[in-house]
């Protein structure tokens, strides 16, 4: 199969806004943008029988007026539209690795209520073998942002490989010519902290150390991706919070998830839960080793 990114659609505004979001990074990267829909009631193709009577007819309608809309917004992109007579989390699963990138509606807190956002999203989040990017609807606008506007955000934790989370994070930023920030969150220990606040000079030494190791990781992609303004950040908080305040105002913020390792159960750490739960832009969660 020729590489493509696929949305997920169910006909929430979120899932409209993912396929909006989803058409506009599928035109940066130059790839096909695959529309899919999965109803394990689906008829077998082609059904051949008028629409009154086409159990199918309704989902055709949804991937259908979707394709024509971003079609209309993206006359040269290639779309391609999918229906699949499956359990939404097995169909999902399976497109996301066969996809450079898997979109998906987002409602953060709030209540939940169609399949996609709801008992779907997170456990795919948690098991896909691909990045998967959830996007929110806006209020009182036409779905997100156009990808390519403002700065990719990338959380760091410094310990173990970030290759595939730094590989993810640079190729998206200088495929839309925007400028990356790399942000590392670091709790103040307990032998900084004094009675009237924090110790200065041990703060900054652990500042000055965490900027040694970010710098370190980042030599080897500033140096293949020399267009890309990169900016590099230590704050010390908890990198939950540290990430969540980075990300405001970004385009995309991308957070990295430890690969599900056989015999334990998926899950996703503090910090790409905070994402995806506080972080108002969209949230790309990058599976790693």
């Amino acid at each position: 199969m020729q590489p493509v990114v696929t949305v997920g659609l169910d006909g929430s505004p979120e899932s409209l806004a993912a396929a909006r979001w989803a058409a506009d990074e599928a035109e940066q990267r130059k790839l096909t943008l695959r529309l899919l829909h999965a109803w394990p009631l689906l008829a077998p193709e082609p059904t051949h029988v008028p629409s009154e009577v086409d159990q199918n007819y309704w989902a055709k309608r949804l991937v259908h007026t979707a394709q024509a809309e971003l079609q209309a917004r993206h006359p040269g992109l290639s779309i391609v539209g999918n229906l699949v007579a499956d359990d939404a989390q097995n169909a999902l699963l399976k497109a996301a690795s066969e996809s450079e990138i898997l979109v998906l509606g987002s409602r953060g807190l709030e209540p939940v209520e169609s399949y996609f956002l709801g008992d779907v999203s997170m456990p795919v989040v948690a098991r896909a073998e691909r990045p998967v990017v959830l996007v929110r609807a806006r209020t009182g606008e036409e779905g997100a942002a156009p990808a390519s506007a403002g700065r990719v955000v990338v959380a760091l934790k410094l310990h173990g490989s970030s290759d595939d989370l730094l590989d993810f994070a640079f190729h998206t930023a200088a495929a839309r010519g925007a400028p990356l920030q790399a942000i590392h969150g670091r709790s103040v220990p307990l032998h900084a902290r004094v009675p009237w606040g924090v110790d200065h000079n041990i703060t900054e030494e652990i500042t000055r150390d965490a900027l040694k190791e970010l710098d370190k990781a980042l030599r080897p992609w500033r140096a293949k991706y020399p267009r890309v303004d990169v900016a590099d950040g230590i704050r010390l908080e908890s990198p939950a919070k540290a990430v969540v305040r980075a990300a405001e105002g970004a385009a995309l913020l991308v957070v990295g998830r430890r690969e599900h390792r056989p015999g334990l159960a998926p899950h996703l750490g503090p910090v790409a839960q905070a994402a995806i739960h506080h972080g108002r832009c969209p949230v790309a969660v990058v599976p790693h080793d």
